[in-house]
């Protein structure tokens, strides 16, 4: 039997990254696209650089879209390739929408005409239901609070649609926050964990946060892009939600981090207003039993549990 072929746009993304070296593992062979020249350092640092075929295209510039689909002549493909900061929308409102629905808009017509067969999936947000007291599902209805979780919901009714109008094998995975020793300083906990290897090598200088009272379900990267693949698996596949299903207070994860380092957070971290977003959403919970249900996935690290392991990492890399 021939391997299975996959195409990630945004494969130098934490995402993409763990996603190809999943599907490596698994046999297929794997393309990845990035708008930059040269390789990922992300792939590097999987020690996977050398195995992906890697095409340099802007998801906006439809032909060169073609051309890649052409080239790599997919039985799956993988949209990962929008911008993920929510706080970065605000400033980049134009490029996040760019990113999530044209670039998404330019992969589904490629796919239509050029690998039909082709399966899809699409990262999705957690961040399109808003508001999330009550843990969301899949019926949640849409309420955005910034661009990016704005652009997020357009990208998952262009999947919508041509599911319905052209019988295309495609869904969307609501992905809430789930993190990785490959998450950037650009965000909290990124942020975070680079204080954290700062702060175990003697440096004491405060870690500067913003709104320490938000409420997220975070997760762990890894378990996220398995179940990914696995709703490509199935022979219709559904939009779903990943999350862990346990959600916790920023002030508690980062107390945690500081803990497993033997620090007080009290003495080291300084809450600034000016990073404050011009919306946030207070709270984010989520209900990922349909996911358990249809393709068997459960998380593996939840809870008190994430911010320990990323503390671990963090330290491994600094020795």
């Amino acid at each position: 039997m021939s391997r299975p072929v996959a195409i990630i746009w945004g494969i130098g993304g934490q995402d993409g990254a763990y996603l190809a070296r999943l599907l490596l593992e698994k046999g297929y062979r794997v393309h990845g696209t990035s708008r930059a020249t040269g390789v990922p350092v992300n792939l590097r640092r999987l020690g996977i650089a050398e195995d992906i075929a890697l095409h340099a295209v802007d998801p906006t510039d439809a032909p060169r879209v073609g051309e890649a689909i052409a080239a790599a002549a997919p039985d799956e493909i993988y949209y990962l390739a929008s911008q993920s900061s929510v706080g970065r929308s605000f400033a980049e409102p134009e490029a996040t929408f760019a990113g999530a629905a044209l670039g998404l808009l330019n992969v589904l017509e490629a796919a239509r005409h050029k690998a039909p067969a082709a399966a899809l999936l699409n990262a999705a947000s957690g961040d399109c239901f808003g508001e999330t007291a009550t843990a969301a599902t899949e019926t949640t209805r849409f309420a955005p609070r910034s661009p990016y979780a704005a652009a997020k919901c357009s990208a998952h009714l262009l999947i919508e649609a041509n599911r319905v109008a052209y019988g295309q094998r495609v869904c969307s995975a609501f992905l809430f926050p789930h993190e990785s020793p490959l998450r950037p300083d650009s965000f909290v906990i990124g942020k975070l964990m680079a204080a954290i290897r700062r702060f175990a090598a003697g440096d004491r200088a405060p870690l500067e946060l913003g709104d320490l009272g938000v409420v997220r379900d975070w997760g762990w990267a890894p378990d996220f892009v398995a179940a990914m693949w696995a709703m490509l698996q199935r022979g219709t596949p559904e939009d779903l939600i990943l999350a862990t299903g346990t959600s916790m207070r920023l002030e508690d994860f980062v107390a945690a981090a500081f803990a497993a380092i033997g620090l007080n957070w009290r003495d080291h971290v300084q809450c600034v207003a000016g990073l404050h977003r011009p919306a946030d959403i207070a709270q984010q919970r989520a209900n990922p039993s349909r996911a358990a249900k249809l393709i068997g996935w459960r998380p593996s690290v939840a809870g008190e549990e994430l911010p320990k392991l990323l503390v671990a990492q963090a330290l491994s890399q600094a020795a």
